[in-house]
């Protein structure tokens, strides 16, 4: 029995890579179904001539963008056009870290901003440097495009973000021979237009990234309110030294993370973005 890499999906076919580097469209057998699993792109799958018969555990689950065992997530903002928003990072954040995927955080487009507004926002993701990779540059001047190559190499990745960021111009220019399409700002909107309509690995150099469809809505995790800040590295260290196990940072006396906003140590839009996250969380619909 052979073993490949889902690579695509397109109208229910599944396109697998095996190990010897040959491709197979196939559809996945019935048991699937009787197992209420779906087969995802990035799924390491066993096939044979007719059909894929099994996949490993997955080491990951995105389910948007729809993506299995992904090392590392490109979460690709806009400098402007459309504008950075604080809050769709810390969103797009908390999901990957949740997933356990580590995250690397691009900011494309700099090229669009002067240079005070530049230098603003790089004091703003200051911070975030502490914690994670940070990089700006621009698809059309390839700033900063030499060190994000670099990251991706020999990594299962995804690109993901808020339509209209630039994901699929910054892939052409890193592999000019995937030609995606990009869709221009839509001026009345503000954003941009869906331009990926599926989701699908390429190789691109030792690794492997997928292109994803652009989404504006960012469906948070299944968490509990006293567990969010177990994904944000800098509250969680700070957490330790509440005064009460499980403390959700929001109305609690002795809150150490709250102190640490009071002192300058966490930023007050980070955590508003978080307040703003576990009251999200606290007033929609319990699922059973």
């Amino acid at each position: 029995m052979r073993k490949g890499r889902i690579v695509k999906l397109i109208g229910g076919v599944y396109t697998v890579l095996d190990e010897e580097g040959k491709r197979h469209e196939l559809k996945p057998r019935g048991k699937f179904r009787h197992r209420k699993i779906s087969p995802k792109v990035g799924d390491v799958a066993y096939l044979d001539e007719h059909s894929i018969t099994d996949i490993e555990e997955r080491t990951s689950d995105l389910d948007r963008p729809p993506i299995a065992n992904v090392e590392r997530a490109i979460l690709v903002n806009s400098a402007k056009e459309p504008p950075f928003s604080s809050f769709l990072l810390d969103r797009f954040l908390l999901m990957i870290e949740a997933e356990g995927i580590e995250p690397i955080i691009v900011v494309n487009k700099v090229d669009l901003l002067q240079d005070a507004e530049r230098e603003k926002l790089e004091k703003e993701l200051a911070y975030y440097e502490t914690f994670y990779h940070v990089l700006f540059l621009s698809a059309k001047t390839k700033e900063g495009l030499d060190r994000l190559d670099a990251l991706l190499a020999g990594k299962v990745s995804v690109f993901a973000g808020q339509t209209g960021t630039g994901k699929s111009s910054i892939l052409n220019v890193l592999d000019s021979s995937l030609s995606l399409k990009v869709g221009d700002i839509s001026k009345a909107l503000g954003r941009g237009r869906h331009t990926t309509r599926h989701v699908e690995l390429v190789s691109m150099g030792e690794g492997l990234v997928a292109d994803t469809p652009g989404f504006s809505k960012l469906d948070l995790p299944d968490l509990e309110p006293e567990e969010v800040s177990h994904h944000y590295p800098d509250l969680f260290d700070i957490s330790h030294n509440c005064r009460f196990r499980g403390c959700t940072h929001m109305e609690e006396p002795g809150c150490a993370v709250k102190k640490a906003v009071a002192g300058g140590e966490v930023p007050k839009r980070r955590y508003e973005n978080y307040r703003r996250i576990v009251e999200e969380i606290i007033e929609r619909p319990k699922r059973y």
